[in-house]
């Protein structure tokens, strides 16, 4: 078919040359007889029909030799064409044929049929190329379910400093509304970087800050990353929130200091009266004098030791809490027994009530105990001769209940919140006169939430303290 076409298009051509070139010659010949026979009308008729035969030959001859050539010419022209044009057109006709018939012509002249395997691979290299997909877009939601969802802050920044993602907790963390660049962000909050430093200078540059913002300590991580060639391409910075670590750790240097100080104490006071009796000659009162001031001193320093142990213990989970059914009208009742030689001693009123029908409750009967001592002894401690004590034991919204209400000194208003702090005492001095080591409530609150126990306290200067202590009972366990 394609021959076929070649053929025409040069048969076409050719006829149109010669057509034309004919036209020409049958022309030419026509104006030089013109000439002739008006010529011949006139003189020397012989001697120009002469001339003109001979133009007339060589006409013919030009002519002939124009049509040889351009015969020549469209032969050249349809060689071009069938090389050109047709030869690429007529492969791909062959192909596609070959294509539709599911047929590939080999070398060898065998045939072999190649549109399954052909369609197969296609298939295989499309579930591929999902399977790719889906998983660059799997691994794509993760990420960004990651960064949404993380506690510390995350922010991305190009090369020229502009924000390219950002996450809910680094927004808290700077107090942001809106993505801004890096200068902005961080001269807002006054933190001295610069980007092309620490993209450029890395192990030159310090890669950590330390900032406040507001009342928060905020940890900043700067970390270039570079692209597949291996350049810069921006700068990734991790926000942490430290403050409660921060706090954390300034409560542990004012623990050691406290510790120090409180053994210190005892054991400066041991030495200097120890001293004295090894030193000097002293009479047998003032021998005895020192020598109870030691002991007393000796055993505040042992009880110190024993509840920082204690202490210890709860904060390593290492303190062995033995929860068992006991009935806690009977315990308030007994420790309030152990405790009536100090209240007669000063002269206080003491009294406890327990309604009926308390359940039993479900904990750690010695926790539970050292607790009950410590809050009433506390309230014996710091109310005045004469003043009153009252615990009340009780059942509400299924906890038992202990209320210790005295008509002491009270707590400022302001240091109702500390009490529970280690070592913390609202009149020092006093406390230490008095014994205390500073750590009593603090044991209380690791006992009752071992326990999953509530403590707490209402005091008002001059008016006394009432405290409240919750307990699980066994009931609201059974129910659980």
């Amino acid at each position: 078919m394609l021959k076929s076409i070649q053929f025409k298009i040069v048969i076409s051509f050719l006829l149109v040359g010669l057509i034309f070139i004919v036209s020409l010659g049958i022309t030419n010949l026509y104006n030089l007889e013109t000439i002739r026979n008006e010529i011949s009308m006139q003189t020397e008729i012989n001697n120009i029909n002469n001339i003109i035969d001979s133009q007339i030959y060589n006409t013919k001859i030009i002519s002939l030799c124009i049509i040889l050539g351009f015969i020549l010419f469209m032969i050249l022209i349809g060689i071009f064409v069938a090389k050109v044009i047709i030869a690429p057109i007529s492969s791909l006709i062959k192909s596609a044929e070959h294509a539709t018939k599911g047929v590939k012509y080999l070398s060898d002249g065998k045939k072999k049929n190649e549109i399954n395997d052909l369609v197969s691979a296609f298939d295989t290299i499309n579930n591929e190329l999902k399977e790719n997909l889906n998983e660059t877009t799997r691994q794509k939601k993760q990420m960004e379910t990651i960064l949404l969802h993380m506690t510390d802050g995350i922010i991305a920044f190009n090369i020229e400093g502009n924000v390219t993602h950002i996450n809910p907790a680094a927004k808290k963390f700077l107090n942001l509304k809106d993505e801004k660049n890096f200068e902005e962000i961080f001269n807002n909050h006054n933190v001295d970087v610069n980007l092309e430093k620490i993209i450029y200078l890395e192990n030159w540059t310090s890669t950590k800050q330390q900032i406040n913002v507001e009342d928060r300590t905020i940890n900043l991580f700067f970390a270039p990353f570079k692209n597949e060639n291996e350049k810069p391409a921006g700068l990734i910075v991790v926000i942490q929130d430290v403050t409660e670590h921060v706090k954390l750790d300034s409560m542990r240097k004012r623990f050691v200091a406290d510790v120090s100080h409180e053994l210190k104490t005892p054991i400066t006071s041991i030495m200097g009266y120890a001293e004295t009796l090894i030193e000097s000659d002293v009479d047998t009162e003032t021998n005895s004098k020192f020598l109870e001031r030691i002991s007393s001193e000796a055993k505040r320093m042992a009880t110190l030791v024993s509840d920082l142990l204690t202490l210890s213990r709860y904060d390593t989970a290492k303190a062995k809490v033995n929860k068992t059914e006991f009935d806690l009208g009977e315990l308030v009742k007994y420790a309030f027994e152990g405790l009536e030689f100090e209240i007669k001693k000063k002269n206080q009123h003491g009294e406890c009530f327990v309604t009926s029908n308390v359940p039993l409750v479900y904990a750690d009967k010695n926790g539970v105990e050292r607790v009950v001592i410590n809050i009433l002894s506390n309230a014996i401690k710091y109310t005045p001769d004469g003043g009153t004590i009252k615990a009340y034991v009780g059942f509400v919204y299924n906890d038992a209940y202990i209320k210790i209400i005295d008509t002491g000194i009270g707590i400022p208003k302001e240091d109702v919140d500390k009490i529970f702090e280690r070592f913390y005492r609202v009149d020092k001095a006093r406390t230490r006169e008095m014994g205390g080591t500073g750590l009593g409530l603090s044991i209380a609150k690791e006992i009752l939430d071992q326990n999953d126990g509530i403590i707490d306290i209402k005091s008002e200067v001059g008016k006394g303290t009432e405290v409240v202590i919750r307990i699980p009972t066994k009931q609201c366990k059974n129910k659980e």
